[in-house]
């Protein structure tokens, strides 16, 4: 065969994409290399249209029986990474590599709930740390319960809890109710971001600030959180 039929006849077989995701996470789905490699082929064949491919025509392909063939899919189908489906027109069976692809979804959905807890938790650890240098000290059980009810019960997120420690810190109030008092605040008016946290910060201290630079230059104020 000359080189230009053998390339012609390369490209009438054609090209099997596989996902990367699929190559780099099947180990997670407690798939091993030959289960992998059977489900290559269903994948192959069902792109070139050849939706039930017979165990032998599988091990044609592959280093095992038929019989071994039959036993891998079996397992596929135990592990629920492939359906055997009945075609409701034509009556005849087809692999079906949906649950394959579903559960790589539900693979990510989980990962990145755990990295949401995990981040969660690295925020509300930064958040504690951050609340004892500001007040140069440990804190005690109540202030770290207090802690714990502006984010589990009132809803606050770390970076909101941040913002208001440092309104307090701006204020030279730097105590537990007027902080308190801050986060009040911001859940009535709907705050729930830093940055609507700086822009309503700002607000209240500019009227105060031209307030008391027409009283005396030496003094900065800031806006009183308590006196709302």
């Amino acid at each position: 065969m000359k080189d230009k039929e053998i390339m012609i006849h390369w490209m009438e077989q054609g090209s099997t994409s596989v996902p990367n995701v699929l190559l780099e996470n099947y180990k997670k789905l407690s798939l091993n290399e030959q289960e992998m490699m059977l489900l290559l082929h269903i994948y192959s064949y069902s792109q070139k249209g050849i939706l039930f491919p017979s165990f032998e025509e599988l091990s044609n392909r592959m280093s095992i029986t038929a019989s071994e063939c039959a036993g891998c899919v079996k397992k596929l189908l135990q592990k629920q990474v492939v359906e055997i489906e009945q075609g409701s027109q034509t009556g005849y069976e087809s692999y079906s590599l949906e649950p394959l692809w579903n559960k790589l979804v539900a693979l990510f959905e989980s990962e990145a709930r755990g990295q949401s807890v995990q981040q969660a938790m690295t925020e509300e650890k930064d958040l504690y740390s951050l609340f004892e240098e500001e007040f140069g000290r440990p804190l005690s059980s109540i202030e770290c319960e207090t802690l714990a009810l502006w984010i589990d019960q009132d809803g606050h997120s770390p970076s909101v809890i941040k913002a208001a420690l440092r309104e307090a810190v701006l204020s030279m109030k730097l105590n537990f109710r007027y902080i308190d008092r801050i986060l009040f605040e911001w859940k009535k008016q709907g705050i729930k971001t830093v940055e609507q946290a700086r822009e309503q910060g700002k607000k209240f201290r500019k009227p105060a600030a031209m307030e008391q630079v027409s009283r005396s230059e030496q003094a900065v104020p800031f806006y009183n959180w308590l006196e709302q």
